[in-house]
C-alpha cells in the first residue's frame, strides 16, 4: 500500500462513516422495469399530448387548459425523474462508462420524445394578451400557474418559427450538451503529481487550504502544469460554447449576452448591474483591504495566489468528523426554527446525501431537487475542513428549500437562481452565527470572522469577477477565435482588479479559468451567488432588527418556490433589489466585519 492511500485511509477514519446516495427513491437500478415504463408512458404521452392539444390551444377554455397544464406537468415530472437518475448516477463516477453511456441514452430519448412537445410555449405565445389572459380569471385553479406563464411569455420576444424551436431541441444532445460531457469527463479524468502523490481534483485543490505554505505552492504548480496540458481541451470547449451562444442569441434577437439567463432568472438587467456596478465600487474596501490584513497576519509583505485560501495561524486545522459537522448544522438551524431542523433532518442517514471523494466523481458540491414527488440529493466531497462544514449548512439550505417549495407541484417549485442561493446562503449564516457565539477566545473569534470575510468574498467578490470574465470571454468571442493566451489575459485583467496590490500573480495562475464548471454549464450563472450573499446579509440584519414573526415569513419565502417574482417575495421585510441602496446595505455587512478584524490589530 501506498502513503497516499494509507493517509487516505487515515483521513478517513477521523472523519467517521460518510453517507452515500441511495438513488432507489427514483429507481432500483438502470435496467428496473420501472425505467422502460416510465419511458414508455413518455413517448406515449408526449404523442397523445401533441396530438390533443398542437393547433388549437388558442381555443381551450379555463378547464381546457388547466387541464392541458396539469397534462405537461406530469409529463415534465416523469421526465425529470429519469434524467435526474441518470444525471446523479453519472456524477457519482463520470469516468464510468457505463454510466455515461446509459445517460446518453436516456437524454437521447426523452429528447426525442419530448420534441413533439415544442409546439406547447410557442404556440401560447402567440396568443394575443387579452384573450390569453382572460381564462386565468375564470379559474382559481389555473391562477395558480399564473407567474409560469409570465415567465413563457417573457421568451416572447425571442421566439423563433416552429420548425427552428424543433431543430434546436432535437439537436441539443449533440450541441452544448455534448460539450458539457466532453469537459466533464475531461476534469474528472486529469491527475495530479504532487510531490510524488498522485491526486485527483478535489484532493490537490483541498491542498490550497493547506497550513503549510510549500504544499499549497506545489498543488498550485501541479494545478498550473496541467490545466496547461489541457488547455487546447478548454480553450476548444470554450470557443464553441460562446460561439454556438452567440448564433442563437443572435437568432433570438437577444440584446445581450446575459439577457437569457436575466430571463431565466426572472431578474431585471438593471437590478443585476446595480449589483455588479455595487461590487466593483466595493473591491477597495473589501477584498484590496482585507487581503492586505491577511498579508500581514501571514507575515508575508505580498500574498502569492496560492496563499489565498490559506488558513490563518490562529486557525483550528484538525480534521471536523462528520458526525459533529452534522450536529453542528442541525442545532444551528434547530436554533432559528425547529420547522428547518424538521426539513432537514430525513437528508441525514436516507442516503440523501453522497458526502465522500472518490475517483471520477464530479468535484464541487450541488443540491440536486430532483422532481417534487420524490426528494433532493446532496453530493458534497467532503474532507473534514471548517469550510466544508459550511458547504453542508449550504448545500443543506438548497434541499431545505426544495423540499418546502416541492407543494407548489413541478412547475412553480422551480425557485429562479437569484432567490435560490438565499436559502443556502442564509444556512451558512446561521451556522456561522451559532459557531462565532460559541467562540472560546479572541483568536478563535478572528478565526472565525476571517473565515466568513473570506467566504463572502469568495462569494460576492469572486463571483461578479467571475460575471464580468464571463462578459468579456464571450464580447471578444464575437470578434473571433480566441486563443488559450487570449482567454488568460481576459481572466488576469478582472482577477488583478477584484484581488488589488496585495497579491503577486505567479507565472500559471493565467490558466485557472479552465477548470471552473459554472462558465461551460450555465453561462452567466455565477452572479446569483452575489445576489444571494446580498439578499442573505440584508434579510439577517432584518432579522436582527425585528425578529417577531421573522421565521413565518423567512419559511413562508421558501414555501413559495417559483410561484412569486422576488419584488413580491421580499416586500413583507421591507427590502427591495431595485432599490440602489440595496445592495450597499449588504456590502456594508462585510465591510463592518472586516472592521472589527481591524480592531483586533490594536
Amino acid at each position: 500500500m501506498r502513503a497516499m492511500d494509507a493517509s487516505r485511509d487515515a483521513g478517513s477514519a477521523a472523519l467517521g462513516p460518510l453517507p452515500t446516495w441511495d438513488l432507489s427513491d427514483l429507481y432500483a437500478a438502470p435496467d428496473a422495469p420501472e425505467v422502460k415504463r416510465d419511458l414508455d408512458w413518455l413517448e406515449a404521452h408526449c404523442q397523445s399530448f401533441a396530438q390533443d392539444h398542437e393547433g388549437k390551444l388558442a381555443k381551450l377554455d379555463a378547464p381546457g387548459l388547466l387541464d392541458a397544464v396539469r397534462r405537461f406537468e406530469r409529463i415534465e415530472q416523469v421526465a425529470g425523474r429519469l434524467m435526474s437518475y441518470a444525471g446523479l448516477r453519472y456524477y457519482q463516477r463520470t469516468t464510468d462508462a457505463g454510466r455515461a453511456k446509459f445517460m446518453s441514452d436516456v437524454q437521447d430519448k426523452v429528447t426525442a420524445f419530448t420534441t413533439p412537445l415544442v409546439f406547447w410555449s410557442l404556440e401560447l405565445n402567440r396568443i394575443p394578451d387579452e384573450p390569453f389572459w382572460a381564462p386565468f380569471g375564470q379559474s382559481p385553479d389555473l391562477a395558480r400557474y399564473r407567474r409560469v406563464f409570465e415567465r413563457m411569455r417573457a421568451m416572447k420576444p425571442h421566439q423563433l418559427s416552429d420548425e427552428l424551436e424543433r431543430f434546436l431541441h432535437d439537436q441539443s444532445a449533440v450541441g452544448a450538451s455534448a460539450w458539457n460531457k466532453l469537459f466533464d469527463e475531461t476534469v474528472a479524468g486529469l491527475r495530479f503529481d504532487v510531490g510524488g502523490e498522485d491526486l485527483g481534483m478535489e484532493e490537490v485543490l483541498n491542498l490550497l487550504t493547506d497550513p503549510d505554505r510549500p504544499k499549497r505552492e506545489a498543488a498550485f504548480h501541479a494545478l498550473a502544469a496541467v490545466f496547461r496540458a489541457n488547455l487546447k481541451t478548454f480553450a476548444r470547449v470554450h470557443n464553441t460554447l460562446a460561439k454556438e451562444k452567440e448564433i442563437e442569441d443572435r437568432w433570438r434577437g437577444m440584446p445581450t449576452p446575459q439577457h437569457g439567463r436575466h430571463l431565466s432568472n426572472d431578474v431585471e438587467p438593471e437590478v443585476v448591474e446595480a449589483l455588479r456596478q455595487a461590487v466593483v465600487a466595493a473591491y477597495p474596501r473589501l477584498s484590496h483591504r482585507y487581503y492586505r490584513l491577511k498579508a500581514k497576519w501571514l507575515g508575508l509583505d505580498k500574498l502569492e495566489v496560492w496563499d489565498r485560501n490559506a488558513p490563518l495561524p490562529t486557525t483550528d486545522d484538525r480534521l471536523v468528523p462528520w458526525p459533529e459537522a452534522e450536529r453542528t448544522v442541525m442545532e444551528a438551524y434547530a436554533a432559528f426554527d425547529p420547522r428547518m431542523a424538521e426539513a432537514a433532518r430525513p437528508f441525514f442517514g436516507g442516503g440523501w446525501i453522497d458526502a465522500g471523494v472518490a475517483e471520477g466523481k464530479a468535484p464541487g458540491a450541488f443540491a440536486h431537487p430532483t422532481v417534487t414527488d420524490a426528494h433532493p440529493f446532496l453530493m458534497l466531497n467532503y474532507l473534514g475542513k471548517p469550510r466544508d462544514v459550511m458547504t453542508l449548512a449550504h448545500e443543506l439550505g438548497h434541499g431545505v428549500h426544495q423540499r418546502l417549495a416541492a407543494g407548489q407541484g413541478e412547475l412553480l417549485a422551480s425557485t429562479p437562481l437569484t432567490l435560490a442561493e438565499t436559502a443556502s446562503v442564509f444556512g451558512e449564516m446561521l451556522t456561522f452565527q451559532k459557531l462565532l457565539a460559541e467562540a472560546p477566545d479572541g483568536p478563535a473569534r478572528k478565526a472565525l470572522l476571517a473565515g466568513k470575510v473570506e467566504d463572502m468574498i469568495n462569494t460576492v467578490v469572486r463571483q461578479i469577477a467571475f460575471y464580468d470574465f464571463e462578459s468579456k470571454l464571450h464580447a471578444a468571442r464575437r470578434q473571433g477565435e480566441l486563443t488559450p493566451e487570449d482567454i488568460g489575459k481576459l481572466w488576469m485583467s478582472v482577477q488583478e482588479e477584484s484581488l488589488g496590490d496585495a497579491f503577486r500573480f505567479a507565472p500559471g495562475y493565467e490558466t485557472f479559468w479552465a477548470y471552473i464548471p459554472h462558465f461551460v454549464h450555465s453561462p452567466f450563472y455565477v452572479y446569483a451567488y452575489a445576489f444571494g450573499d446580498g439578499l442573505v446579509n440584508a434579510l439577517y440584519a432584518a432579522y436582527l432588527e425585528a425578529p417577531e414573526g421573522f421565521q413565518d415569513r423567512y419559511l413562508e419565502m421558501l414555501r413559495a418556490g417559483g410561484s412569486r417574482h422576488h419584488k413580491e417575495l421580499l416586500a413583507p421585510f421591507g427590502l427591495d433589489a431595485a432599490d440602489p441602496g440595496f445592495w450597499g446595505k449588504g456590502l456594508s455587512m462585510i465591510e463592518g466585519l472586516i472592521d472589527e478584524l481591524e480592531g483586533m490589530e490594536g
